[in-house]
């Protein structure tokens, strides 16, 4: 029965980011494929994260982060994200980064990024979907963004 369902969930198409976050004294990057609007007043998104990960454990806690929007042909920001990175990991390291006023960093390459707060999750499976309000955020390149289109729906 899920194979059956897998190509067409597999179409479902989803924007491609890179999800920054700051806790505590660490920052990390993830790439990010599950990222949508949820709402309007306050401006809200979702953002979903494989459980375990302990980034999810990061803005599960409440812990600020940033959406930043890719472009088609931000092909380096794939590789450089693609594989994860370790807690104590440096993840920026070989990329311009800067840092909104409450020090979440944003990539400085990508053509917008948006600030946001968690004010909520629910589990969803083997993912935690993260609610959270947009606080801030930029638009420095009228680029088309970049989008994903998987071939399986049930696996990445």
């Amino acid at each position: 029965m899920l194979e059956a369902l897998s190509p067409v969930l597999g179409r479902v198409v989803s924007g491609v980011y890179i999800l920054t976050a700051r806790h505590n004294d660490q920052e990390t990057g993830m790439l990010s494929s599950w990222v949508m609007q949820a709402g309007f007043e306050p401006p809200m998104l979702t953002a979903a994260i494989r459980k375990g990960r302990y980034i999810e454990q990061w803005l599960s806690a409440g812990a600020l982060f940033a959406i930043n929007v890719l472009a088609e042909g931000q092909t380096k920001m794939l590789r450089h994200f693609g594989a994860g990175f370790e807690p104590h990991e440096p993840a920026f390291e070989g990329l311009a980064v800067s840092r909104t006023a409450a020090g979440v960093p944003f990539l400085d390459e990508a053509p917008g990024y948006l600030e946001c707060r968690p004010v909520s999750h629910v589990d969803s499976g083997d993912h935690r979907i993260i609610l959270a309000e947009i606080i801030g955020g930029r638009m420095s390149e009228e680029l088309k963004p970049m989008i994903h289109i998987r071939k399986n729906g049930l696996r990445y």
